[in-house]
């Protein structure tokens, strides 16, 4: 299986060694983040809401559902919850439902940490890996456009970041550098953000100052011990490889013929360098 997907792995960190905390939370930002799965026909869109904890030294940005979904089935008899819940959605909607507590984003981006790195870990074919690379990646040019955004005064900025031309929409009167995902950078929290055909599309929906949350470093699937490290182009290339090759890839590692499908799915990744 491995032969198929080759992700270069540099070490291997224990999971116990992989749980810490990093900082602690003083403001909580949530956002909505839509984008196309199939870039070809516009109809696949996909939702999920982000949380981004943001403490004194480091910020944290992880999706709600995929944190929800490995808390529940890292709880005791959470495996048993989750699959009762799974056929519960399964007999009310039929086919693959939606209710029910799944993986949505797996990316989780960890900035400033360690100091002057961003940190991520995703999940790709039954492993966890983990890799590192430079803050404040994107260059941005502000522009004087301005529009309110959850009663703050926003100001425009662009930036060409690893393969699409983004735009985002900055409160310059909340003085934290930071955003969505892995965007940072600009003077002050960015609170909306997306690509110029918006396959991507990010939006805060809610702010909430908070005291002391812990920022954990963690993997909260019981199932995994081990982080992976890798490279982001090595992973990119990966993930891209299993999306366009689901079938086959899964049909090698199961032995079990999973038909030809119904057509081919033009995925965009976010980040699009890796070609």
């Amino acid at each position: 299986m491995k032969t198929i997907i080759t992700i270069m792995f540099l070490c291997v960190y224990n999971f116990a060694a992989a749980q810490e905390v990093i900082d602690a939370a003083y403001l909580k930002c949530s956002y909505e983040y839509k984008w196309e799965f199939d870039t070809l026909s516009h109809k696949d869109v996909r939702n999920d809401i982000l949380y981004l904890q943001i403490g004194k030294h480091a910020s944290k940005c992880f999706s709600y559902y995929t944190y929800q979904c490995d808390s529940l089935r890292a709880a005791p008899n959470g495996d048993k919850e989750w699959r009762r819940l799974f056929f519960a959605a399964m007999k009310k909607e039929g086919d693959i439902p939606e209710s029910f507590p799944h993986h949505r984003m797996t990316t989780c981006v960890y900035k400033s940490h360690p100091t002057g790195k961003v940190t991520v870990t995703d999940f790709l074919m039954g492993d966890y890996y983990a890799y590192e690379e430079e803050m404040n990646s994107q260059s941005w040019d502000i522009e004087d456009s301005v529009k309110t955004i959850m009663g703050h005064e926003c100001q425009k900025a662009v930036s060409n970041f690893r393969g699409r031309q983004w735009t985002a929409w900055f409160a310059s009167d909340i003085p934290v550098s930071d955003g969505p995902w892995k965007f940072t950078g600009l003077p002050g929290l960015i609170m909306e953000v997306y690509d110029h055909n918006r396959q991507q599309y990010f939006v805060i929906n809610g702010l909430q100052k908070i005291s002391n949350e812990p920022i954990q470093f963690v993997i909260y699937n019981k199932k995994f011990k081990k982080l992976i490290k890798t490279d982001r182009l090595n992973f990119l290339k990966s993930e891209s490889n299993y999306l366009h090759n689901q079938s086959s890839i899964n049909e090698a590692a199961t032995g079990i013929s999973l038909g030809s499908g119904t057509g081919t799915i033009h995925y965009d990744l976010i980040e699009r360098d890796y070609k």
